[in-house]
Order: structure tokens, then C-alpha cells, then sequence
């Protein structure tokens, strides 16, 4: 049954628990009490529809789309589930639900406002007048309209997010100076993707023009930053093809994330569960990636060398920390230019800024922002996900460190994205100090 929200991800996904347990009572009330709170916010939204029109079919439509709405979730979260992370349809069910929500949510305090207004004024006119009846004058259609009006943005919002916002690819470009990167690599470009999702995708030749503008950056390494799943290595065979296209002369590197470890699933054995991992590592190699595990490789050039370092998974609070820094960088010079691949960008904060070793450059992703923001490049960047992660989106420095937090590839729970939208990123390196 549904049990809640858990900070999992980038922290909000639906947790099913009770699988196979049968509809038991405990799990009957919770569904009729969410029915009952879904049932007293859906009135006061039709209060405000019935002010504004009297058409009755736009009355009914009201009516069909809010239970066609509820039950759709109602029955998407009530079926058994091969994960603790949403699939497509559950995800969908719940953005849909999200969406209307909004919209209600917006008009009930609005319309409530309204109505203890209404009581007031009726209560004053039974005590301070001849009127012997109690009497609620009638609603303003002007309220109702306001109402509709604020509403209707974050209705839109969530709508476009779920259509077009989970596919609204951006590529972003940095350029970042460092004094003593080796001469051979100036201007070295590398593009950086992450948290890929595979489990969400639903449309194939969005994916593939994805693919594409990656390829048309022609960096000369791309970087995978984790998550390439939500549940299982199977939720990648259908797109195994679509990534195989990814080209780039100095290779392709990627890492673990918190989700490619097989964690959110009930599996009936450790050995089926690590079967699952080795399953996921095959098909990276299939697809071209050269998967680090705790490793380095170097990218040589004319007698100069970088050093790519890979760790697994690290991240604060409840996520994984298979993640060691020290077993990564065993064969790695101090004194080599480094780029260091972690997933969650706690490791960043919590140890690699504070490491003996100076990583140049930290490749990081997990948060996707929360899918949900507002970013005008040189005014604002917020998303309520600030209040998770220090550093949640773009580029940071601390200590003579810089890191690129990317805001992912995919989605995950709310099948879309508004304002935050699905990222690949481009860096060129540079040799020299940067006095702009």
C-alpha cells in the first residue's frame, strides 16, 4: 500500500509496502480516508467552477476528470510493483494527480477564505438586523474567477512539465581556467551526462535526438555520472541500441549511482540481487561505457596525461557509501590534473574538498534539481531542493575546487520537469587564469 514519500533519489519517490499482503482493514481506511481529504478539496474547486459558469457539461468534465483522475492513482498504486521506484504508469498516475492537486490546493483556501467571510457577515446580519434567519450571502464570482486564475499556473506548469518539460533538453557550456592544467589539454572538452533514468523513458525518438546532441558536441570524453536505472539492469535493454550511438575519441567513463545497485527492490536473494549488478555492469560494457569502480584511468596526450577518477557511490544521510576515494586514486599521482566522478554531491562537500589529493574538477548529479525550479541565467536559481543539498545545480567552487552538479538526464517519481530541465553538459578546460 501506499506508505508515503522517502528521501530516496533525488528525494521524493512513492514507497510501496505491503505488497501481496491482500486489502487488509488497516489499508482499507487509509485509501477512504485519503478518498474522504481528495473528496472535501475537489467540493471547493467545484464551488468556484459553478460560480464562475453554469454550463453543467463543464460541471461534469470537472466531475469526470477528478475521479477518472483519483481512481486511475487509486488502482495504479494498489497493483503489485517489480520496485520501490515508480514505473512509467505509476508515475503518470501520480503527475496527474500532482497536476489537479495544484489546481485545487490553490482554489480551497481562496474559496474558504471566501466562505468564513460569507459566515461572518451572515451572523452579524441574524444578530444586528430584523433578519430572524440565518443567511449566507451568495458567492463572488470575481473571488471564484481569482481563484480559477492563480490556480491555473501551476495547473499549466505541472501539464507542460509532463508533456514537454521531461524532454525539454539543455545543453550548457562552461569554460574553466586552472593554472596547471597540462598544456596538451587546453581547450579539451568534455561532456558530462547523468542520472539517465532509463526506467522513466516512454518515447524513443525523444531519447535518440538526446543521444544526438550529446554526439554534436563532439567532446573529446564523455562522462556518466550515475543512475542509469531505477530498479533493475532490465529497465536499459530496450535502449542499450539508442546508447551504443554515443561516440567520443578519448572514450566513454561512467559510475555507479545510488539506484543502479539493485537497492529498491524486495529481491528474493543476495545472490539474485548481485546477479542484477553484474547484469547492469554488462551492459555498460555493451553500450561503450568504461565503468569505474573505485579506479582511474589517464587520457594521454602528447606525453602529457589527466587522470579520470571513478569512485561508487557515496552519499550523506541514508544513501549508499561504497564510494572510496583512497582505493580510486591508488594509482593516481598527486601532482596529476584530476576529474573525479561521484555521483552525490554530499561526497563532494563531505570528504573530496578536504582530501589531501586537489581534484581539480568533481563531476556530480543525484538531485536533478528536483525537477522542479525557476532559473534565469544571471537573476535567479532556486529549486525547494536548496534546502537538501548545498550544491544542487551548476557550477560551484570551493577551495580551488570546482564542481558541476548536473541536473540530470531523466526523471524520476513526477514524470516531468518545469524549470529544471534535463541537462547535458559541456566543459572546456583551459589553460591559464581567467582575469574576465
Amino acid at each position: 500500500m501506499l506508505k508515503g514519500l522517502k528521501n530516496r533519489g533525488f528525494g521524493v519517490i512513492f514507497v510501496l509496502k505491503g505488497k501481496g499482503k491482500g486489502k487488509g482493514k488497516k489499508k482499507m481506511i487509509k485509501w477512504l480516508i485519503f478518498i474522504a481529504i481528495y473528496a472535501i478539496v475537489d467540493f471547493y474547486s467545484f464551488q468556484a467552477i459553478k460560480t464562475v459558469t453554469k454550463n453543467s457539461w463543464i460541471h461534469y468534465l470537472h466531475i469526470l476528470v477528478s475521479v477518472v483522475v483519483v481512481g486511475n492513482f487509486i488502482y495504479q498504486f494498489t497493483q503489485a510493483s517489480d520496485g520501490r521506484v515508480l514505473s512509467p504508469e505509476k508515475s503518470y498516475a501520480f503527475g496527474f494527480l500532482l497536476t489537479i492537486l495544484a489546481l485545487k490546493i490553490v482554489i480551497v483556501p481562496i474559496m474558504f477564505s471566501e466562505d468564513v467571510f460569507r459566515g461572518i457577515v451572515g451572523l452579524y446580519n441574524k444578530v444586528f438586523s430584523s433578519n430572524d434567519t440565518f443567511h449566507l450571502p451568495s458567492r463572488r464570482k470575481f473571488v471564484s474567477q481569482l481563484a480559477l486564475g492563480l490556480a491555473a499556473i501551476p495547473f499549466t506548469s505541472l501539464l507542460y512539465g509532463m508533456y514537454k518539460g521531461k524532454y525539454n533538453f539543455k545543453v550548457l557550456k562552461y569554460t574553466l581556467y586552472f593554472e596547471d592544467l597540462p598544456e596538451a589539454f587546453d581547450g579539451y572538452k568534455i561532456t558530462q551526462i547523468s542520472d539517465i533514468h532509463s526506467g522513466s523513458f516512454d518515447n524513443k525518438e525523444k531519447v535518440s535526438y538526446a543521444v544526438d546532441l550529446i554526439n554534436e558536441q563532439q567532446s573529446d570524453a564523455i562522462l556518466f555520472t550515475g543512475d542509469m536505472v531505477n530498479n533493475k539492469a532490465t529497465e536499459m535493454l530496450p535502449w542499450k541500441n539508442t546508447f551504443k550511438k554515443l561516440k567520443a575519441n578519448d572514450g566513454i567513463y561512467s559510475v555507479l549511482g545510488n539506484h543502479d545497485y539493485g537497492d529498491y527492490v524486495d529481491w528474493d536473494s543476495a545472490e539474485e540481487k548481485q546477479q542484477n549488478l553484474e547484469d547492469l555492469k554488462s551492459i555498460q560494457k555493451d553500450i561503450g561505457f568504461d565503468l569505474m569502480l573505485n579506479e582511474s584511468r589517464f587520457i594521454e596526450k602528447e606525453g602529457q596525461r589527466i587522470a579520470i577518477v571513478g569512485v561508487e557511490n557515496w552519499g550523506a544521510g541514508g544513501f549508499k557509501k561504497a564510494g572510496d576515494l583512497n582505493k580510486a586514486k591508488a594509482q593516481v599521482d598527486s601532482n596529476d590534473f584530476k576529474i573525479l566522478l561521484s555521483h552525490d554531491p554530499s561526497h563532494w562537500e563531505k570528504q573530496v574538498i578536504g582530501d589531501d589529493y586537489h581534484y581539480h574538477l568533481t563531476l556530480s548529479g543525484h538531485t536533478h534539481g528536483m525537477q522542479f525550479g525557476i532559473e534565469i541565467p544571471g537573476w535567479i536559481k532556486w529549486s525547494p531542493v536548496k534546502w537538501r543539498y548545498k550544491y544542487w545545480a551548476g557550477i560551484y567552487k570551493e577551495a580551488g575546487q570546482y564542481i558541476n552538479v548536473n541536473r540530470g538526464f531523466g526523471v524520476l517519481a513526477y514524470p516531468g520537469r518545469v524549470g529544471i530541465w534535463p541537462e547535458i553538459t559541456v566543459i572546456e578546460l583551459k589553460k591559464g587564469t581567467n582575469n574576465v
